[in-house]
């Protein structure tokens, strides 16, 4: 669970991506992967769906859910065309920049798979090998546009040599039995990919670290209004605010075991959310609570979890 026991800095990018641009926003990836690694980060953590952008147009687009309305499915065909394809070139890329960097990369994208978008977590190593993925189980509210449900063969926790390593994708962390799952895997550090962390998000997160006795890396973008000029869609144009508008603020933070706050939340910015990671401050409260362990109750409670890839076509 605890890697090598010694410090280390993990980071949380806010920076948004060059958004709907898959190669650009890539690009951009590369460049921050570059600087926090400069800086001495050795785990770098990106938002919620950040390749190659939060479908943010869901939550702000008066028009967003209507049926047969040209200028929505404008926008979803651009974010389908610019989504990510396990084994293309912008998971070669990363793989290539994080080896560079010496650094874990964890991405929130957008992923195609068949004629279906996932909202998934890619884990890639320091070696430039992937780790693993998790797909996000259920898309909030109107996110069910967009997005299909993941499965339990990716509610996994991976191995690092800095520790065990695990993420939920935003209102994942209100699922008590996903939590529960995730706890019993023993992370070490805990990615939360949001949007932005809001107020009850930070609150959220925060618990997890307690209940978890695992530091958090709290993930959120900053995106303004200006950040879509660059796309020719009708339905941003319908996005109330000025350029300046902030549509997503950020708010990022690292959270320790016990929940103090280790750095953040950040202000509405695109900046780096750093903190030193100590390893032996995830044993000191395990003295007092271990939900999965001496603090459970298998005699009275157990969960079962399906942990078998989802198919809808076998024996072909």
């Amino acid at each position: 669970m605890f890697g090598k026991m010694e410090p280390f800095l993990a980071t949380a990018v806010q920076h948004p991506p060059v958004f709907l641009d898959l190669g650009k926003s890539v690009d951009k990836a590369c460049q921050l992967i570059g600087e926090a690694a400069q800086a001495g980060s050795q785990l770098i953590v990106f938002p919620e769906t950040w390749l190659p952008g939060y479908p943010i147009w869901l939550d702000v687009a008066p028009g967003a859910g209507l049926w047969d309305y040209e200028p929505a499915t404008a926008v979803f065909r651009r974010l389908f065309q610019n989504s990510v394809a396990m084994g293309g070139t912008a998971v070669t890329r990363l793989q290539q920049a994080a080896k560079a960097a010496n650094a874990i990369v964890v991405m929130g994208m957008n992923e195609r798979d068949g004629g279906t978008l996932y909202n998934t977590i890619l884990y890639i190593g320091a070696d430039g090998e992937i780790m693993g993925k998790h797909r996000k189980l259920m898309p909030t509210y109107t996110e069910r546009l967009v997005w299909g449900q993941g499965d339990g063969s990716t509610l996994t926790v991976v191995d690092t040599p800095l520790g065990r390593l695990g993420g939920l994708v935003c209102w994942e962390h209100w699922m008590p039995l996903a939590r529960f799952a995730m706890h019993d895997q023993q992370e070490l550090i805990h990615v939360a990919q949001w949007p932005t962390v809001k107020e009850i998000l930070l609150v959220a997160s925060r618990s997890y670290a307690f209940e978890g006795q695992c530091f958090v890396v709290a993930a959120g973008t900053a995106l303004q209004k200006r950040d879509l000029a660059h796309l020719d869609l009708s339905l941003l144009d319908e996005i109330p605010g000025e350029p300046e508008t902030f549509l997503m603020r950020g708010g990022s933070a690292i959270i320790a075991p016990n929940g103090d706050i280790l750095a953040g939340p950040a202000a509405p910015a695109p900046v780096f959310v750093t903190a030193e990671i100590e390893p032996q401050k995830a044993i000191d409260g395990r003295l007092t609570l271990d939900v999965t362990g001496h603090y459970a109750r298998p005699d009275v409670f157990q969960l079962q979890v399906n942990a078998a890839p989802r198919t809808n076509v076998s024996g072909m």
